[in-house]
């Protein structure tokens, strides 16, 4: 039985005036990117806080990026 081949599961937390703004573009212009990566909208890049990074390695992200 052949395994399937690992994909990690990415939380990326962004600024909405900036990168969100980006990933709402790309959407509109119907840009895709993979279907593991999560993007959450922050109201500002500098209001994130460490317990959100850990409470997505908690709750299973192999990886968490923060894009302002």
């Amino acid at each position: 039985m052949p395994e399937e081949p690992f994909e990690p599961e990415i939380i990326g937390f962004c600024c909405h005036y900036c990168a969100y703004a980006a990933a709402d573009l790309a959407g509109a212009m119907r840009l895709s990117y993979p279907v593991n990566v999560k993007v959450v909208e922050l109201p500002c890049s500098g209001r994130m806080d460490v317990q959100h990074i850990l409470h997505a390695f908690e709750h299973g992200a192999d990886g968490v990026f923060v894009a302002g």
